[in-house]
């Protein structure tokens, strides 16, 4: 019982040790042979910046890759079906920005509770718990300025120095985090027709990494644009909005430094591989 080997046992606990390396080489070639033999996962994305799948996971993710098309090819560091809780890890980085905007202008603020998201005037603004009755979220704003909202640090107090904000969470179950992402987005498709004269979303933008992977967005357009009630087609925006979902997690990206389709999309997909 206290773990000693028996007198005289030395010969006997040779041949058990010879036996069990057998074992282990014998394990070794059979999985070589029916090619079940399976390394153990990195221990993170190509960025490190999003956890590592399960084998399970990474087979979905090879399979919905597969059926993909081209334009919505998935970032190879996305992750699907992100489990566990929302950290700041999952949040967007300043580096997302560059070139457009250079990362050592860029402060970081960070805070978990309730409060306004990317619901503007146009659809009546509301805090993420009177839209979606969830408890709170992660607030991260990213600046170029240090001073803030003393009421909401991730907020500028100049709204030139926002260049975007983010907020993230956990839903109990995917399907009620679709079913949040897809409020979450009507509230925002409300504002792609306005009166002329008036701030507008251009059409939606969807990126597919997979089936439960995936970001709706729109490009911002000023009053000037806005001849018609709706955005111009041939002009670029200015910034936009994001719906974010990946898995049961779920976000809204409001970007407010003025960045044109290519870029909106390359940030639009950073955030969900994070996500």
């Amino acid at each position: 019982m206290n773990g000693a080997p028996p007198a005289g046992g030395g010969d006997h606990a040779v041949v058990r040790v010879r036996s069990a390396v057998a074992a282990l080489v014998a394990a070794a070639v059979l999985g070589l042979a029916t090619g079940r033999f399976v390394l153990p996962p990195p221990p993170g994305g190509v960025d490190g910046s999003v956890p590592a799948s399960s084998s399970s996971s990474a087979s979905a993710s090879a399979s919905a890759s597969a059926s993909a098309s081209a334009t919505d090819a998935p970032d190879a560091s996305a992750t699907p079906g992100a489990p566990g809780p929302v950290t700041t890890e999952n949040l967007l980085e300043p580096t997302a920005f560059r070139p457009e905007v250079p990362v050592g202008r860029i402060h970081v603020t960070d805070r978990y509770g309730d409060g306004f998201y990317a619901n503007s005037a146009c659809t009546g603004e509301k805090t993420l718990t009177q839209t979606l009755g969830v408890p709170g979220a992660h607030f991260r704003g990213l600046t170029t300025s240090l001073r803030t909202d003393p009421d909401d640090p991730t907020w500028a107090t100049d709204k030139v120095d926002q260049v975007a904000r983010e907020v993230a969470a956990e839903a109990p179950s995917p399907s009620l985090a679709q079913d949040f992402t897809e409020r979450l987005l009507q509230e925002q498709v409300t504002c792609q027709e306005q009166p002329p004269g008036h701030w507008v979303y251009g059409r939606t933008t969807t990126v597919r990494f997979a089936p439960d992977v995936t970001a709706s967005w729109m490009g911002t357009y000023e009053g000037l644009l806005n001849t018609t009630g709706r955005a111009p087609e041939v002009e670029e925006p200015c910034g936009g909005v994001a719906v974010l979902r990946n898995g049961s997690h779920y976000g809204v990206l409001e970007v407010h430094t003025c960045l044109g389709t290519a870029a909106m999309d390359r940030v639009v997909r950073t955030a969900l591989s994070r996500l």
